[in-house]
């Protein structure tokens, strides 16, 4: 059952994330919580062995924060305070209770200061993909333990009622101490079977931090790092695995165009208007140097194929040069490993340069079933419907889009498209190429 202090918490960040009115010290807290939230729970799960005490002392520190830090100001290390109020909370709550003395010991040995150890949060993820645990619940689990996304967050990455989301992340730390799962990073022959799971949670890391399902940031550079981060760990730890290869390729190439990626004004900016002379092309070699890596092992697999798509985009010197085709080809070779909907949208976007936007609209009308809740669909079809010339239907489609995202930079460039100001779209994932 979730602690109270983890709902208040959890209520406080919701409503801060759909509030136009809030405070600096406000936003410093909700900026805070996204960098120091996942690194703190990691390391209280490690120490304490509990994912709900960790994630309730995280909880009540951030809740102490937030009533002291509009009056006092930001302290000069914030990640330092909040392990000092957690720690002090966990003291606080396990003398009242005799059961917990060992736990009391544990907590009192906590440093006074954080310490940012590697392996932490990947213990972590690899005790929330164990697979005694569905993959759903293990993405879910990561996502609210290590990464400190709240369930609302989740569910809408995932288009799940909240309820529901809620239920597996329960019932799966429920599993994990029934069954007695680890808190370590296994052997080389037990990490293989989880590699898949922990490669999609970092994905889906890295998705949110570019391009974040909620909150006044439009971009959140922490999990985007972070993640890379965390990739790369994964690379180390299985340098012969070609996928971590390339999802970590795919995580170099985005984050090298990502000075590129707003305006002035902190708005969005399609690919084809981005001023690729901002785009580091170092970066883009050397994750190019990763995908030829991870070629060279002959096992493909859908993040080596993506990196590529992400590598065309990356090398062709201007917009009207972007290899079109080879993008629907590689699409339609990532279509064969990942039949999912989102990756059929994805090449019909691409079919729409190649054979025009007719036949695009077609293949994606035929997973309006499974996409109808997804904004991207939506967005997708406004411009399509523009292109053909179809204009109350793509104003109805973007109408739909924009109310079913609540990025504010995304709400916004639906609006702008929707006023003509952009025309057109590269990809509609969410890991965008389009922006």
């Amino acid at each position: 059952m979730l602690a109270p202090s983890l709902r208040r918490a959890a209520r406080w960040r919701s409503d801060l994330s759909s509030s136009g009115s809030a405070t600096s010290s406000e936003v410093s807290l909700e900026r805070v919580f996204r960098e120091e939230a996942g690194r703190l729970t990691a390391s209280l799960v490690r120490l304490l062995g509990d994912f709900d005490l960790a994630e309730d002392l995280v909880s009540e520190a951030l809740l102490e924060a937030l009533e002291h830090w509009p009056k006092d100001g930001m302290p000069e290390r914030p990640g330092a305070w909040l392990l000092t109020t957690a720690r002090r909370k966990g003291l606080d709550r396990l003398r009242r209770d005799a059961k917990q003395r060992e736990k009391l010991a544990l907590i009192g040995a906590l440093p006074e200061r954080p310490r940012r150890e590697a392996d932490d949060r990947l213990r972590l993820i690899f005790t929330c993909c164990h697979p005694a645990l569905n993959r759903a619940a293990q993405v879910a689990l990561t996502l609210r333990a290590v990464v400190g996304l709240t369930t609302p967050e989740i569910a809408r990455a995932y288009l799940l009622p909240e309820p529901t989301l809620a239920k597996r992340i329960v019932r799966a730390k429920r599993k994990i101490v029934d069954a007695g799962i680890p808190y370590r990073v296994p052997g080389p022959d037990d990490l293989r079977p989880r590699l898949d799971e922990v490669l999609t949670v970092l994905y889906v890391v890295f998705s949110e931090g570019h391009l974040a399902t909620g909150g006044d940031a439009p971009i959140r550079h922490d999990l985007a790092r972070d993640a890379e981060w965390l990739a790369e760990l994964v690379v180390r730890l299985l340098p012969d695995e070609p996928e971590p290869l390339g999802l970590l390729a795919l995580i170099r190439l985005h984050l090298a165009r990502w000075s590129a990626r707003l305006d002035g004004q902190g708005r969005l900016v399609l690919l084809e208007h981005q001023d690729r002379s901002l785009w580091d092309r170092r970066a883009i070699a050397e994750a190019v140097r990763l995908i030829h890596r991870a070629a060279a092992l002959h096992r493909l697999g859908p993040y080596q194929v993506q990196a590529a798509i992400a590598a065309v985009h990356c090398e062709a010197p201007t917009w009207e040069e972007t290899d079109w085709r080879e993008i629907f080809g590689l699409y339609t070779m990532l279509l064969a490993l990942d039949p999912s909907p989102v990756v059929r949208l994805n090449r019909a976007i691409a079919r729409s340069h190649v054979e025009g936007p007719g036949k695009a609209l077609a293949e994606i009308d035929e997973v309006r079933d499974r996409l109808d809740h997804y904004h991207l669909f939506h967005a997708t079809r406004a411009v399509l419907l523009r292109d053909l010339g179809r204009e109350a239907e793509a104003v109805t489609a973007g109408r739909r889009a924009s109310a079913l995202t609540t990025n504010s930079a995304e709400q916004a460039l639906i609006e702008r498209r929707l006023a003509g100001d952009v025309d057109s779209l590269a990809n509609a994932g969410k890991v965008v190429d389009g922006a």
